[in-house]
């Protein structure tokens, strides 16, 4: 959420920051309704003081019509105070539901566009694997190996369910142990396991609600389940202060995951790739109220990631997002993309996006300055790992002319074998 202050003195930066990221808010509708809440707000607060005045003028009333009288205004005046009170409440509702639609205003580097199609490839990484066999995909790979199985999985969980089993599951369990000791490793980085089930609040704060309803599982109790381990994480301090030489806080956090998918009918409706559960590994960081911290934090989250590929060996590239394919909060964002050989195109694994304070405000996570001003985090995330929609480029590029499959030289030590084939 941004500052109805800084809204009110940047109305046109508003405006083109939304323009940017395609959306659609009456930014002056807002100002307008922000008027009138400037205005009755001014108004209460006049009547209560009001109000307090004349408690001490009947305490000192010298005679009992002066008293009366005193009495008299005062019960008008309630009840024009109760009255504004009522409009004041109704306009609350308008100015919160338009303000919760305000986006973040992108980077000025982030290039113009509609959808992923137009986003900005601005780094590659890797050799793109050459056959000269026949290829597979992912889907026929898995199944021909013993690795997966999608009818149980569907007759089990409905459509796009799956079993993981034999290789298919000690790779994905590989996986985990490989990511877990990379950040291990990596300084300042607490591991935490999160809930997956949370509240609505701190889906509203990290601006998965409103725009996101439709792609989340919500319980009967009122709960949402996440689809990234980022919700929880950063609700971890909700609603309080930390000291600036705490900061940076960093979160390895890892939680099951849930999506709907559904904005995707039609699109990867066979195998691993686009799943309704799965797992995932999130890194999370909170930092001090810097554009330079924030960038700073960015590219590092972002390099965490490419490591992590390049010890895989998945060749891949980095793109930056257009604008219309950011998200309500986000000023800026990377996906990381390794290469599908049966697509012959990359697709993504890691998601990397910085904030600035719009989580933090709508979060009220603020910390303490050196000069005792409290001042609201920047808040950045980025996956490490999700899975097992890493093993459809995992055993795409690896696979062998007799059907089998490669293992990564890194994970080798976790499966306890080269080859994955059947049998």
């Amino acid at each position: 959420m941004l500052d109805i202050k800084f809204i009110r003195e940047n109305k046109d930066l508003i405006i083109a920051g939304t323009k940017k990221k395609h959306l659609v808010v009456d930014i002056n509708r807002l100002l307008s309704i922000d008027d009138k809440r400037r205005e009755l707000q001014g108004s209460i607060d006049e009547k209560r003081a009001e109000q307090n005045n004349a408690s001490n003028m009947i305490v000192t009333a010298k005679t009992p019509e002066e008293k009366q009288g005193i009495l008299a205004r005062m019960q008008t005046l309630k009840e024009t105070l109760r009255l504004e009170e009522e409009s004041l409440a109704e306009v609350m509702k308008e100015w919160r539901a338009l303000m919760v639609l305000v986006p973040n205003i992108p980077d000025m580097t982030v290039p113009e566009g509609e959808s992923d199609a137009q986003n900005m490839e601005v780094k590659t990484w890797g050799v793109i694997p050459e056959f000269t066999f026949p290829i597979k995909n992912h889907v026929d790979l898995l199944l021909d190996n013993a690795m997966v199985d999608y009818e149980r999985g569907t007759k089990v969980a409905g459509f796009r369910g799956y079993f993981l089993k034999g290789d298919g599951a000690r790779l994905v369990w590989a996986l985990e142990r490989f990511v877990q000791d990379r950040f291990t490793n990596r300084e300042g980085f607490e591991p935490v396991i999160v809930p997956s089930m949370v509240r609505k609040e701190p889906f509203m704060g990290t601006g998965y609600l409103p725009q996101s309803e439709e792609d989340l599982y919500k319980t009967q109790d009122g709960e949402y389940l996440a689809g990234t381990a980022e919700v929880a994480a950063m609700g971890y301090y909700m609603n309080e202060t930390v000291e600036k030489s705490q900061l940076p806080l960093k979160f390895f956090a890892f939680s099951p995951c849930f999506r709907r998918e559904a904005g995707s009918h039609g699109k990867d409706t066979r195998g691993i790739f686009r799943i309704h559960e799965f797992v995932k590994y999130e890194q999370v960081v909170l930092c001090e109220a810097s554009h330079q911290e924030s960038v700073k934090h960015h590219e590092e989250l972002t390099a965490n990631s490419e490591a992590l590929l390049q010890e895989l060996e998945l060749p891949y590239h980095v793109v930056v997002n257009c604008g219309g394919d950011l998200g309500l909060g986000q000023v800026k964002k990377y996906d990381i993309e390794a290469w599908m050989p049966s697509e012959k195109r990359y697709r993504e694994t890691h998601s990397s996006s910085y904030f600035h304070d719009f989580q933090a405000r709508r979060l009220n996570i603020r910390y303490r300055d050196t000069d005792g001003a409290l001042k609201f985090v920047h808040s950045l995330n980025n996956t490490a790992l999700a899975m097992p929609r890493i093993l459809c480029q995992i055993v795409e590029n690896n696979q062998q002319v007799d059907g089998s499959i490669k293992v990564p030289k890194v994970l080798q030590q976790y499966l306890g074998k080269e080859v994955i084939k059947k049998g």
